[in-house]
C-alpha cells in the first residue's frame, strides 16, 4: 500500500546519501532533532483513485508550537570539502531567514 511505498521512497536517497540504509543510520546518530517535514514528502494521496502528488520538502517553512522552522544542508560525498559544503548551508540558511524576515 502507501504506507510501504512512502517508507520505501522517502526519505529520497538523493537526501540520505547512499547506501541508503547506512546512510540513514548515521543520520540518526549524528542528528540531535527529528527533521520534520524537511526532506520528507510534502504532497497528497488519493487511495480511491490510486493516484499521487508528492515532492521532496526542501526549502520549505512550517509551523510547529508557534515557530517558523525549516531545514538546510549540503550533500556530502566522499569528495566533499567540508568547508564549501558548510558554506553552501549557511547561504541556503540565509536566503530563507531572509524571505522569513521580509528582506529577501
Amino acid at each position: 500500500g502507501w504506507a510501504s511505498i512512502l517508507a520505501a521512497t522517502f526519505p529520497p536517497g538523493s537526501v540520505t546519501g547512499a547506501p541508503k540504509h547506512s546512510a540513514l543510520k548515521t543520520i540518526g546518530e549524528l542528528e540531535r532533532e527529528a527533521r520534520g517535514p524537511y526532506c520528507g514528502a510534502i504532497g497528497w494521496v488519493d487511495g480511491d483513485r490510486r493516484t499521487a502528488r508528492l515532492a521532496v520538502g526542501i526549502r520549505t517553512f512550517w509551523l510547529e508550537r508557534g515557530l517558523l522552522r525549516f531545514g538546510t544542508g549540503a550533500g556530502i560525498t566522499w569528495g566533499s570539502d567540508p568547508a564549501r559544503e558548510w558554506a553552501e548551508t549557511e547561504l541556503k540558511a540565509e536566503r530563507l531567514i531572509g524571505l522569513a524576515s521580509g528582506r529577501s
